[in-house]
């Protein structure tokens, strides 16, 4: 019979995505050397397919997360979270660099990815790092239009008009629920928290045209059963910063997440969460102990995973830190 392992907070070697839009504020950001150029994407924990995430620090050391979870289950996620995703860790945590305009995508809901793709739909979130003068995003329809008035605008190029354009700054966040319709513009440094899926359907891509003068492949058809055509107030949560006093960002059905702003130690209480928790380093360091007396520093640009048997973290900052702190409950 195979022993526990004893589980602590576990840190992952960042998966690096190297792409054509990709910017040159990762490494930096990550303090990754050498500095590398054209890296869009920074997959922090990752339990998709082909790109499942490794420890990189302690006795589970080049250990992948499916094994961990696997052997350790809800000891690992919590036990409602077990029974609910089985062996699919339930997050995917990234950030994102975009020096061009991403596509325009939309992704599908647990019904609609289930029946298709045998897969969990895209709840996401998405929490601006940094931003350069002028960036901006689009998130959620500015005007009703109909499934088919939306084919014929993607047809004729102006299917941007009718989405919702925000400028943004550091610290802005926008929930997208599964169905939204969105889009991340050049100059926008991202982190992302979604469920674990990389199911997407892309609608627009501007036009482009690759080397070879092909365009990328659109997936306007299959889109269009997963997007919400609702035209809502506003696409961006608002929130009050209030340092060394946590603030809840998103609640949802698939992971509830808060940002920590502090200069002075920080004690959280997860006794009456049956669930791992994930802190991501915005900005600043500091220090992680949980009650079992492991502690490890934490970062700008690093993320941690904290195991469901933890009943508190506190947190000493070397500097003021800013965390998104998030769990599935």
């Amino acid at each position: 019979m195979q022993h526990s392992t004893k589980l602590y907070p576990l840190k992952f070697k960042p998966i690096l995505k190297p792409v054509i839009w990709g910017g040159a504020d990762i490494c930096k950001f990550k303090n990754i050397q050498p500095l590398q150029d054209g890296i869009g994407e920074s997959w922090e924990v990752s339990d998709v397919k082909g790109n499942v995430s490794v420890v990189a620090n302690g006795t589970l050391e080049g250990k992948p997360l499916d094994e961990i979870l696997a052997e350790e289950k809800g000891k690992l996620i919590g036990e409602h979270n077990y029974e609910r995703f089985g062996t699919v860790f339930p997050l995917l945590i990234k950030f994102i660099d975009a020096r061009d305009d991403l596509s325009i995508q939309v992704h599908p809901d647990d019904t609609l990815a289930k029946k298709r793709h045998n897969s969990f739909g895209k709840t996401e979130m998405w929490y601006v790092v940094k931003a350069t003068p002028g960036a901006s995003l689009y998130s959620g329809f500015a005007e009703s239009i109909t499934p088919d008035t939306y084919v014929e605008k993607v047809k004729d190029n102006t299917f941007t008009d009718t989405l919702k354009k925000y400028a943004v700054q550091a610290g802005d966040v926008f929930f997208l629920p599964a169905g939204r319709v969105h889009a991340i513009g050049a100059g926008c440094f991202i982190a992302e928290i979604q469920q674990t899926s990389d199911i997407t359907y892309r609608i627009y891509d501007y036009n482009r045209k690759d080397a070879q003068g092909k365009g990328r492949e659109l997936h306007t058809e299959l889109a269009k059963d997963s997007i919400d055509f609702k035209v809502y107030d506003s696409y961006k949560t608002d929130y009050v910063a209030n340092p060394n006093n946590p603030v809840e960002l998103v609640s949802c059905p698939y992971f509830t997440t808060t940002l920590l702003d502090f200069d002075k130690k920080q004690e959280r209480n997860l006794v009456g969460i049956d669930s791992f928790v994930i802190y991501i380093c915005m900005e600043g360091s500091c220090t992680l102990s949980d009650d079992k007396g492991n502690s490890l520093s934490l970062g700008r640009g690093e993320t941690v995973l904290v195991p469901a048997t933890a009943k508190s973290v506190s947190f000493a900052p070397q500097q003021a830190s800013k965390l998104l702190e998030t769990y599935v409950e």
